[in-house]
């Protein structure tokens, strides 16, 4: 464990002007706050915020995220207050100390709302202060350091996987990547214990059968070439840690004997022109592997990271991934944001509040509406694999593997993803459903006129896309049924039996116990309250002696200006359209669904009786939108017949969305099509014009 004066000397090292009495006061106060507790090592547990605080040392940080470090356990697991930590150490630390202190309430658990509400805290923890998430990684690189000493294997295989899914996740996506290295070999140990022992069993035969050798040896060969071009480079080799040579065999389905990239080097180079000189030379000197080339100095990650990489085909016909940085792109490479936040030439660097990642993932929290919609929207944002695609003005949008145009266009603005109606991608037309390679140049096309639709959702991939254009359909599905419920008791109204006062409103919501108007307009809609409740609540016995049965609805409800599959659902099983008689189906917490009147649906339930169905009487409205009805049609099994039933449709601006060959014969097959109409009469227009046709034999509607 570091002493006091070694740790406060650590600091003083790089930054002269720390301020050396809160550092000695902080180390003083944690370790009496801790007094004689242990840690499962024996050790006094004092000694773990310690070493944290040693490990953020490492980094160069500030000295009230070194003081944060030492003091991160006392709230948690002392008798120390939050005040008492403000009195001592001032409002930043205290600051940042509780946001620690809420990150260490994540657990790897299902997805339920634990789980979700301290992954809020833990987001909007990070997005106040990234420092808060450094004394976080530290923390938990320092315990699974000391994870063996924990007794449990079940506890050491959750904590791993924590580890694994959480935190080693977040501390790449930072850019951390020698945090996230260890914690990932360290975690892996841990769940695959007989795969790491087999692979770095194999890894030690490597270096013993010449391996070791090997890589001296190719690393100097690589330093002499630049050199001999007048590029001073530091060259560094290692075989890759474990378990992304274990994560390759299994992506792959390889054995260890047949990955051939298990050497990696790092070029260190003095400036950004060098580094493209040297993957010049060596390009040169050996043949590189195709689709193993990445420029992320030119187009950096969304985590800042920046670098060549490349692989070539060295002597024995050996991969070796070779990496090329400058040593300012190196320090970020290693500690990512952490490089932020050291101490150059004695100046402070801050980085801006929030992290470009964090923020998308606060925004996604201000959006997602349940717990499960919060977890498996930052999940997504945080393990998916990125491609780079450019607006039309060259911006680059980072975006994960699989996004579409809906996806790039809520990563550029909310408004953008909302209004948009196609994409050109490279100059082309594609449907907004159109997978986006990496490197394409992507331009939105966008309409005032539009909202986002419900079909997004299904090949939207990004946390913040999905969240966007849920919360725009909850809002819509909020404001129609409460339009429907305003409807509904409108009509409630007219049978009550006098006319009610203007009290009476607010007298009904007091005896149903319902906080506001909107409330009940809502369970008046989805049916959690009948009509003679409602009834009765607003003038009581007006119902009559059976509360359970209300009067007869007197006029028929209106559905105009309401949306198919918000409010209301048109029924599969008869395709209403405008103009056709409908009735609606309330069951309880369930939108209405619409049947035509001579719907077969009807009959059935007619034969049986059901309480927890209400039928009412619905009527389209004037200037209702279209709906999609169901016809068959029957033709001549003839080339053309197809084209003719196709030109027929057209012609009377009606759609095909859907046609399904149902039997097929020697002389006629027979078709089922689903077409978007404006109304009955459109359709009856379709059908007498597709018998009058020579290559139909019947045309019917379903």
């Amino acid at each position: 464990m570091l002493r006091q004066y070694e740790l406060v000397d650590r600091v003083l090292d790089y930054d002269p002007d720390a301020d050396e009495a809160m550092l000695n006061r902080a180390y003083v106060f944690s370790v009496n706050a801790h007094g004689t507790q242990k840690r499962a090592s024996g050790d006094p547990y004092f000694s773990h915020p310690i070493e944290v605080a040693g490990i953020l040392t490492d980094l160069h940080l500030d000295d009230e995220t070194i003081a944060t470090a030492i003091l991160h356990d006392t709230v948690e697991d002392t008798v120390a207050t939050p005040e008492e930590i403000e009195r001592l150490f001032g409002a930043n630390i205290a600051r940042l100390v509780d946001g620690v202190t809420k990150l260490s309430k994540i657990e790897a658990q299902t997805e339920n709302e634990r789980a979700a509400e301290n992954l809020r805290k833990f987001l909007l923890a990070m997005s106040d202060d990234i420092r808060v998430l450094l004394v976080k990684l530290a923390d938990r690189l320092h315990n699974m350091r000391t994870l063996h000493f924990i007794k449990s294997e079940d506890k050491r295989r959750r904590i791993a996987r924590e580890t694994m899914d959480i935190y080693a996740p977040l501390a790449e996506r930072i850019g951390m990547y020698e945090f996230m290295k260890e914690m990932q070999t360290l975690a892996f140990a841990q769940l695959e214990p007989e795969a790491f022992e087999s692979i770095n069993r194999r890894l030690e035969q490597l270096k013993t059968g010449g391996g070791g050798d090997k890589i001296a040896k190719i690393g100097s060969g690589l330093k002499l070439l630049l050199a001999r071009h007048g590029i001073d480079a530091e060259i560094s080799g290692r075989e890759k840690h474990p378990y992304s040579i274990w994560r390759k065999m299994q992506e792959r389905h390889i054995s260890f004997e047949q990955l051939s990239d298990i050497m990696a080097f790092r070029a260190i180079v003095p400036n950004e022109e060098d580094c493209y000189r040297a993957l010049g030379i060596i390009h040169q000197r050996w043949p590189m592997v195709p689709g193993r080339f990445k420029d992320y100095i030119s187009t950096p990650k969304r985590n800042g990271y920046r670098s060549l990489h490349t692989s070539v085909i060295h002597a024995e016909n050996q991969r070796v991934e070779i990496q090329i940085r400058t040593p300012e792109l190196h320090a970020q490479a290693e500690f990512g944001l952490a490089a932020h936040w050291a101490y150059k030439q004695d100046q402070k660097i801050r980085p801006e509040t929030q992290h470009s990642w964090i923020a998308d993932l606060v925004e996604i929290l201000d959006t997602a509406a349940t717990p499960e919609e919060l977890l498996e929207h930052t999940r997504m944002a945080m393990y998916q694999d990125r491609i780079f695609a450019f607006t039309p003005k060259g911006e680059l949008i980072q975006l994960p593997k699989g996004a579409t145009p809906i996806d790039f266009a809520y990563a550029v603005h909310t408004d953008l993803g909302d209004q948009a109606v196609g994409a050109k991608v490279n100059g082309r037309v594609v449907p907004l459903r159109t997978t986006i390679e990496n490197g394409d140049q992507v331009q939105v096309l966008r309409s005032k006129a539009q909202t986002p639709q419900a079909n997004w959702l299904n090949f939207a991939i990004t946390g913040k896309a999905l969240a966007a254009i849920r919360r725009h359909l909850r809002h819509v599905e909020r404001d129609q049924t409460l339009s429907l419920g305003r409807n509904i008791y409108d009509e409630i109204v007219t049978r009550l039996p006098a006319q009610i006062g203007v009290d009476a409103l607010a007298q009904a919501l007091k005896r149903l116990k319902l906080p506001d108007p909107p409330a009940l307009m809502t369970a008046i809609a989805r049916r959690t309250l009948t009509d003679a409740q409602v009834m009765e609540a607003l003038m009581p016995g007006s119902a009559g002696a059976d509360v359970a049965h209300a009067p007869p609805q007197s006029s028929a409800i209106s559905i105009k200006g309401l949306t198919p599959g918000v409010a209301y659902q048109l029924a599969d099983c008869c395709h209403a359209v405008p103009g056709d008689r409908i009735v609606g189906l309330r069951r309880p917490d369930a939108s209405i669904e619409v049947h035509a009147i001579d719907c077969r649906t009807l009959a059935d339930l007619a034969d049986r009786s059901d309480e927890e169905t209400d039928w009412i009487d619905v009527q389209w409205g004037d200037k209702t939108e279209g709906a999609t009805a169901r016809i068959s049609v029957e033709v001549k099994n003839e080339p053309g017949a197809l084209g003719v039933l196709a030109t027929i449709i057209g012609q009377h601006k009606a759609n095909i969305i859907n046609l399904r060959l149902d039997t097929r014969d020697t002389g006629f097959h027979t078709n089922t099509i689903d077409l978007e109409v404006h109304d009955a009469h459109q359709l009856m227009r379709v059908l007498a014009a597709l018998r009058a046709a020579d290559a139909v034999n019947m045309a019917e509607r379903i």
